[in-house]
């Protein structure tokens, strides 16, 4: 019987959270609308997988057929293109300093005299690592260059003093490097990048809306009368509640992973399943963290903004960005602490590299851990709910 009672009472708080998140458009836009638009438009931003045709600039001073060769090797790449030339250093400067260029090739005068003479020429190259994929790229792409040219005045010195053209090659490259990038042959930015940022918008809002659920219950003064319908028990209240809200956002991260698995075909090496299992559990970790921040800042405005700032941390934090054993030793430890590193953890040991699920349990666990936050701060959470007076 008792149990018949506490069954009623969570159907009760799950048909009046129902009827909330159909009264609200808000609840609509965030659960819905939105993670939509950022999937399809975080996909359609970067459909060509890389940046190409990147404005460079060449500063030639030299003027010879051997630079201009230089400069059309290099508009040659498929990354960079030679949007201008200029006729100085600090012009080029300038340029880039605008936007106009993302980096420029500086060739010194005499620079093509240096080199039949085997005097060591110096060329140099300056990108703008503001921008740090344009000017990463392009740094590649001119250091790849100015290695061939290096090679190119090598070879013809070993050419003109008898050698033949296979012995040039042996002395240039003595061993043959045959690389095969693994699980991304394509080195394809759009599927290392989506596959977090997906999850990852829906992690901040899943954050929002938990906090912004709860907290305005505070505000508008109902949270008695929530209580009430659960029986006055806080568990059957919070599930009653977050339960709608975990069937919307799971058909949602089913959606991303139809979306990207499905339809683009991004890779996934161990199949659809542990990917489905581990963003259930990153939809139930972000729900826990949830009830932990309006938990322990029990007033709209202060649980919001705590969401938010963890939300948008936890996209740095992951290791998306920046590699996570290039963090100082406390940046990685701290890391530990946002759900979406141990989702990114298990992308990468499943869908990337396609390991065994059991080679992820440790991340799996953590993911477990963020579901048991909500104990930490039940009790003081019901006290909020009974007590705290919301002032504007």
């Amino acid at each position: 019987m008792e149990f018949k009672r506490k069954y009623k009472a969570l159907w009760m708080v799950m048909k009046r959270e129902c009827r909330r998140l159909v009264s609200r458009p808000l609840y609509v836009f965030a659960m819905v609308v939105f993670p939509a638009f950022c999937y399809v438009f975080f996909t359609t931003l970067m459909q060509s997988g890389l940046p190409t045709d990147m404005p460079v600039g060449i500063v030639d001073q030299d003027q010879t057929s051997t630079t201009r060769q230089l400069a059309r090797t290099l508009d040659a790449f498929q990354q960079s293109k030679v949007a201008a030339r200029y006729p100085t250093f600090n012009e080029a400067r300038e340029a880039m300093q605008r936007g106009e260029i993302y980096g420029f090739y500086y060739i010194p005068e005499g620079t093509t005299a240096d080199a039949q003479a085997q005097r060591r020429p110096t060329v140099s190259f300056y990108t703008n690592n503001t921008l740090l994929i344009a000017g990463s790229l392009l740094f590649k792409d001119m250091k790849t260059m100015s290695e061939l040219a290096s090679g190119a005045v090598t070879q013809a010195t070993l050419l003109a003093k008898g050698a033949t053209e296979q012995q040039a090659m042996d002395f240039l490259q003595p061993i043959v490097i045959d690389t095969h990038p693994l699980h991304n042959p394509w080195l394809n930015y759009s599927v290392y990048l989506n596959n977090t940022f997906a999850p990852g918008v829906l992690m901040l809002l899943i954050f929002m809306v938990t906090v912004f659920s709860i907290g305005v219950e505070i505000k508008e003064r109902t949270a008695r009368q929530w209580l009430r319908t659960g029986r006055n028990s806080i568990w059957i209240s919070l599930a009653g509640k977050l339960l709608p809200h975990t069937a919307v956002f799971f058909l949602m991260g089913i959606l991303y992973n139809a979306y990207l698995y499905g339809i683009l075909h991004f890779p996934c090496e161990s199949g659809i399943g542990p990917m489905l299992l581990a963003t259930l559990c990153l939809v139930l970790a972000s729900q826990g963290m949830g009830i932990l921040m309006i938990g322990t800042l029990p007033t709209l405005r202060l649980g919001l903004s705590f969401a938010s700032l963890w939300g948008v941390l936890s996209f740095s934090m992951c290791g998306l960005s920046f590699p996570l054993m290039g963090m100082h030793p406390t940046l990685q430890a701290l890391a530990n602490l946002f759900p979406l590193r141990h989702y990114f953890l298990i992308y990468v040991d499943q869908a990337l590299n396609g390991y065994p699920m059991i080679y992820s349990w440790s991340n799996y666990v953590a993911l477990l851990l963020f579901m048991l936050l909500p104990f930490l701060v039940a009790p003081r959470l019901k006290g909020a709910l009974i007590y705290y007076k919301y002032v504007p």
